[in-house]
């Protein structure tokens, strides 16, 4: 039997090369002649970089650059190799590098993510991959832009403040001087969510809560790129700001789709043709793919649902593990996924759950029992 494995990060407990491994091992005590195979998967969150480099076989590179809140942080990309560069908006701009009482997306930039395209370009890159996930910013990208040399400028003609609260002050945009490689770039934005940029379902009323927005920040802050996207219809003649998706991020997709003639792609999709998971899948006879929690969100198409899509075009069987299950997870039957396991094997503490030797014992002893019973109806047919 063949089994390939290809599941997401139990998000901060287990990595997607962890879990892969884990289930393997499990499979091996269910049935020792098994031929399994671990592909690292993300939907361009968490993980994205570390998996697309593990399955081409790429490159890493580090570099310091402006964090979230204006600090040197240390962060990463990944090229393939055939040169396209993966890169993480968490990398120099996530939620996670912030502690939780100084979150407040007033002051969040996504100044970092464009000091990495800079090193990037610089380095003769042209394509690449971008994931929206995980960020701490409300900024609609214009940090990400300054940064790559477009000039958002206030009343005096000098460049707005980082952060959010920068573009109550913004009056004009300039893109004269933008680095001039970027007519030559490709962005393909991994993005999975379909608000807009303004408005009741725009990234301030959704997302920047989260962030540490309050009522009132929340409020000034979507009039505010309200004027930006109207300033930018007025500098670029386009408008974007009622596309789907470009809210992600905290606006961010909106900065790559109106200045970067970016284009926004399931991340699941995007991430598994980077990483050449159909071959993969099609010669399989049962996939594994699975995340942190199952619940009705995962079957509108987050990673798990999008490898079901792939393993179904082969007819393949498709099991499922995660460390959480909700009442409407049922919705993940409907979209390819035919039977799903959660791995917590008795009652214990959130914190307890999330330790990463108890989780991968847990995800191990699941497959384990999981695949004893595919092997006893693999062997009557």
């Amino acid at each position: 039997m063949k089994v390939v494995i290809v599941i997401d990060s139990f998000k901060g407990s287990l990595t997607s090369v962890q879990a892969g491994f884990a289930v393997a091992d499990g499979i091996k005590k269910a049935i020792p002649n098994a031929e399994t195979l671990v592909c690292p998967i993300a939907d361009g969150g968490e993980g994205t970089t570390s998996a697309v480099v593990t399955a081409t076989g790429g490159k890493i590179y580090k570099l310091k650059v402006c964090g979230p809140l204006g600090e040197q942080v240390d962060a990463e990309y990944g090229v393939t190799p055939n040169g396209t560069v993966v890169v993480e908006t968490a990398t120099a701009a996530g939620l996670t590098l912030i502690e939780r009482e100084k979150r407040n997306p007033l002051e969040t930039t996504t100044y970092g993510l464009g000091e990495i395209i800079l090193d990037a370009v610089k380095k003769g890159y042209r394509d690449f991959i971008v994931g929206l996930g995980g960020s701490a910013t409300n900024d609609g990208g214009v940090g990400m832009l300054q940064a790559l040399g477009f000039e958002f400028l206030d009343g005096d003609g000098k460049q707005i403040p980082l952060g959010a609260e920068g573009l109550a002050s913004l009056k004009e945009i300039r893109k004269e001087n933008a680095l001039p490689a970027l007519k030559d770039c490709r962005f393909q934005i991994a993005c999975d969510v379909k608000n807009p940029l303004c408005g009741e379902s725009g990234c301030s009323a959704v997302y920047a809560p989260q962030k540490g927005g309050t009522k009132e920040s929340i409020r000034l802050m979507d009039g505010w790129l309200l004027n930006y996207a109207d300033l930018t219809k007025k500098t670029l003649g386009v408008d974007f700001k009622n596309v789907e998706g470009v809210g992600a991020a905290g606006g961010l997709g909106f900065a790559f789709c109106a200045y970067l003639n970016g284009a926004l792609r399931s991340g699941i999709e995007l991430i598994a043709n980077v990483a050449g998971l159909e071959e993969k899948i099609s010669a399989a006879e049962v996939v594994v793919t699975g995340e942190g929690r199952l619940d009705g969100q995962t079957g509108m198409g987050k990673a798990p649902v999008g490898i079901a899509k792939i393993a179904k075009n082969y007819a393949l069987p498709v099991v499922a593990f995660s460390g959480a299950v909700t009442k409407d997870a049922g919705a993940c039957n409907e979209v390819g996924i035919d039977a799903f396991f959660p791995i917590l094997r008795e009652p214990c503490v959130l914190e307890r759950a999330m330790q990463t030797d108890y989780a991968y014992e847990n995800l191990s002893r699941t497959a384990e029992q999981a695949f004893r019973l595919v092997a006893a109806f693999w062997k009557k047919n």
